[in-house]
């Protein structure tokens, strides 16, 4: 092949796309309790919710996602999200598990500050703030009858989430960069924070991007810039 049919192959490969779907609606998403690495699983409105952003995905993307280019997060909720909205192929990826809440898990906004003593915020202050005192286990029981464990303990600073977030982009961009779209199916605050660091800003940029449950984004290149080419849809 002459160096201008390579040139010619190499500029026609295009590149791909990473797509990231939050999970669907959970008892905690709708009472406000912070939801890091408790493992409760969707309710009977999120499961509908999978299903339809599961059916949007295809109407988006009718090429679909090749094998190896879906990943969710290990928690039980991002698994059956991704399992409802058609991609029981997903791999288990880590590093896009929910961020770690720490002190403030299973607990709300609210009640974080009332008992921490200071107008706690999670973008602001961070979980590891929250003092010691906090540290605690329990067994809490959904509607359903089921009964979770709660851990509260240090949790994760933003910057080691979006170390996280670094490692789970690093992981995906060969794939989009050899032209495959990329799914990752997790949740609320670690795709916020990804984003911030797919665009090469600081994590707590991710306070501004407000992503519902069940709502997908879609990240991508853009003359040689990583941009946000579609945003909650």
């Amino acid at each position: 092949m002459s160096e201008n049919g390579q040139r010619g192959n190499a500029a026609a490969i295009q590149t791909g796309r990473l797509v990231v779907l939050r999970h669907g609606q959970t008892v905690w998403s709708e009472s406000g309790q912070h939801t890091g690495r408790t493992d409760i699983p969707l309710t009977a409105v999120g499961e509908q919710q999978a299903a339809a952003a599961g059916e949007r995905l295809r109407e988006a993307f009718p090429r679909g996602f090749d094998e190896g280019c879906v990943f969710a997060s290990p928690l039980r909720r991002a698994q059956q999200t991704a399992h409802l909205a058609g991609f029981s192929h997903a791999g288990t990826l880590d590093d896009i598990a929910e961020w770690d809440y720490g002190r403030a898990e299973g607990r709300t906004r609210k009640t974080v500050s009332d008992m921490g003593g200071f107008d706690w915020n999670v973008w602001r202050d961070g979980p590891t703030s929250l003092p010691e005192s906090m540290n605690a286990d329990w067994e809490e029981r959904l509607p359903g009858g089921e009964r979770v464990h709660v851990h509260a303990g240090a949790g994760e600073s933003l910057d080691e989430a979006a170390a996280r977030a670094r490692n789970a982009i690093e992981r995906v961009v060969p794939l989009i960069e050899s032209g495959h779209d990329v799914l990752l199916v997790a949740h609320a605050h670690i795709l916020r924070i990804l984003t911030s660091q797919w665009l090469g800003l600081d994590p707590g940029f991710g306070r501004l991007l407000r992503l519902d449950t069940a709502h997908y984004s879609v990240l991508s290149l853009y003359k040689g810039d990583r941009v946000i080419e579609h945003w909650n849809c």
